[in-house]
């Protein structure tokens, strides 16, 4: 498993300045944000020049792009909203290959209508489920349009709440294109240990053959997200776990500072290290 982080953790408006930066804090992968370029991380366009520049940079600093961030909220109450971001999702799609990468992130997102990451009570009616079925569907047409594949991520905030949820959307798309980003932060807010590592079992069993990138994030035992290696996840347990189902997936931290990212990172190769 390869070490990696956020790029956008780190200052600069090119790729070259960002990956330098993660390379000298330890990492040897990033999840690209265009956001590093100084672009929105939703562009409406994206040069053949912006693209290469990432490509160009991961070979310079030998950090490999893990993905690229194309989160937008795929169950927007306004459809309006949702066709925007499904068309900059392409933007992205057509570019990802000269940047170095196959794998775009995603949001399955929230009835809420001003944060993505806000978690809405209509987020579990069947009109939810059935505006992310069919916004997954055209996503999954435009990843197999472009030879590229879109990672979800079971995110409490979000309709895709849980693993279960997650391998349920998983059967109904069936596309090859949906693969699944794991973290272990996103599966509970507040749990005793022993529910913490069940309910990490339980996704790595419902989902591992599609596990394409894990996360690292951490948080505190009142539920408040912490840099990895300052909470209460157990991530020795959450890598050994991986490992023993096959997966082989990158690493990548965030919630963290810049200032913490070298820390973090000796914190998660010791992790990696020892984990059996």
């Amino acid at each position: 498993m390869q070490l990696g982080i956020f790029a956008k953790t780190f200052a600069g408006n090119d790729a070259l300045t960002v990956l330098a930066a993660a390379r000298g804090a330890g990492f040897a992968t990033a999840q690209f944000n265009m956001a590093c370029l100084g672009l929105t991380s939703m562009p409406e366009a994206i040069t053949e020049a912006q693209a290469v520049s990432i490509a160009a940079a991961a070979a310079a600093t030998g950090v490999s792009i893990a993905a690229v961030s194309g989160t937008y909220n795929m169950i927007h109450p306004d459809p309006t909203v949702r066709r925007t971001g499904l068309a900059r999702l392409e933007v992205l799609a057509a570019s990802a290959h000269a940047m170095g990468t196959r794998l775009i992130t995603l949001c399955t997102g929230t009835r809420d209508a001003d944060d993505q990451w806000r978690h809405h009570a209509d987020n579990a009616t069947p009109g939810a489920w059935a505006d992310l079925v069919a916004e997954m569907g055209k996503a999954a047409a435009i990843a197999a349009a472009h030879d590229v594949d879109l990672g979800i991520e079971p995110e409490l905030a979000n309709v895709i709440s849980s693993a279960p949820l997650a391998r349920r959307l998983l059967d109904e798309i069936g596309s090859l294109r949906l693969k699944i980003v794991l973290d272990p932060a996103n599966l509970f807010e507040v749990a005793v240990p022993a529910e913490r590592q069940r309910l990490v079992e339980q996704a790595i069993d419902l989902l591992a053959p599609s596990i394409a990138l894990a996360h690292a994030k951490d948080r505190y035992a009142d539920g408040s997200f912490a840099a990895a290696g300052t909470g209460v996840i157990d991530f020795r347990h959450f890598i050994a776990s991986l490992r023993a189902a096959g997966v082989d997936a990158p690493l990548i931290t965030h919630g963290l500072e810049a200032a913490q990212a070298p820390s973090v990172a000796k914190f998660l190769a010791h992790a990696l290290e020892v984990a059996a």
